[in-house]
């Protein structure tokens, strides 16, 4: 069996990162573990509801038994009342990657939460300028006075892509946007997208597992059956049970705010059922037009390679060696 080792460019100059992403449902998790076994690597999560404990079905996180000790990093690491967002991710998956080149294993980041993946690869920074700001009681007392969505509101009349990226529960995220634009005069969707020109710290490939789209919504119709086969209406009444409210923003994931919706009497599961499905498709479909516009990505359509994991693998591999990520072993 052929066996690789850190590429030659990346003990010299730039330490090797692998990235695999895609939407949901296109087969990740499995072609990970197996890319992870072939070259030595290690796995980090960049996914924003697996981190969380008690959430395993409706965020179809891999089972134990599936790794194959694989080591995972930035799973079931928070309680579903934690908060997480995209500096806690960056500052832990650094963490996590620090720990990985010391084992002398090369990290790949695999999920499909593009703007996680963005802050980790091109080592984003996002400006804070402090931490007591005028505006900040004032926009705490209006969410008090008119609700979350009002402040989400007036973020997204003056800055359109960072409402879209930011759940309005999340209301420090929020208000720290907010804040941004009324210290700066500048919105915080520029600031990130100017990071985002910055050149990688690493030596990297972006690979975007993609796939014929009426295939990739039944894989996704699938999943969701499966989820309700395996217990999601259970696993969600129990994560309530706990005393979590449905409004956390861990709740906010798809699968959890439908069904939570259903087991709070709201709506049946036939209606949950059927919104899982919808929203999970729309997801799909902006996670594939984030990855779209990103530069230095390289798309791997599994179609052309007629479903085949293992020649899927060799394609990745033969571009890794390109690119002196990885080399053959004497």
């Amino acid at each position: 069996m052929t066996t690789y080792t850190f590429g030659l460019r990346c003990n010299m100059t730039q330490k090797p990162m692998i990235v695999l992403t895609g939407p949901t449902a296109v087969g990740k998790t499995a072609l990970s573990i197996e890319l992870a076994k072939k070259i030595n690597g290690a796995i980090i999560s960049a996914d924003s509801m697996q981190v969380y404990r008690y959430m395993d079905i409706g965020s179809a996180k891999v089972l134990p038994s599936e790794t194959k000790g694989i080591k995972h990093h930035l799973i079931d690491v928070l309680n579903p009342d934690e908060e997480f967002n995209i500096h806690t991710f960056q500052q832990m998956a650094k963490e996590c990657m620090e720990d990985i080149y010391k084992r002398g294993k090369i990290p790949i980041i695999v999920g499909g939460t593009g703007f996680y993946i963005q802050s980790v690869l091109y080592d984003i920074k996002f400006d804070e300028t402090g931490n007591e700001h005028e505006y900040r009681k004032e926009f705490e007392e209006l969410a008090a006075q008119k609700g979350n969505q009002y402040i989400h509101n007036m973020l997204r009349s003056i800055d359109p892509v960072s409402a879209d990226n930011i759940h309005y529960n999340n209301l420090k995220r929020v208000i720290r946007a907010l804040e941004y634009f009324y210290e700066t005069g500048k919105r915080m969707s520029e600031h990130n997208e100017q990071q985002h020109e910055n050149e990688s710290p690493y030596n990297f490939v972006y690979f975007v597992l993609n796939d014929d789209r009426d295939a990739l919504y039944f894989r996704i119709n699938n999943r969701v059956d499966n989820m309700i086969k395996e217990g999601l209406y259970d696993e969600v009444k129990g994560i309530l049970d706990l005393g979590y409210s449905e409004d956390l923003t861990s709740m906010q994931g798809i699968g959890y705010k439908e069904m939570a919706q259903c087991v709070n009497g709201n709506i049946s599961l036939e209606d949950a059922i059927y919104q899982i499905k919808l929203n999970t498709r729309h997801f799909a479909k902006r996670q594939l037009t984030w990855f779209r516009r990103e530069r230095d990505v390289t798309m791997i359509n599994i179609n052309e390679f007629a479903y085949n994991r293992q020649k899927v693998l060799d394609e990745m591999l033969m571009i890794l060696e390109k690119r002196n990520i990885i080399r053959k072993e004497d």
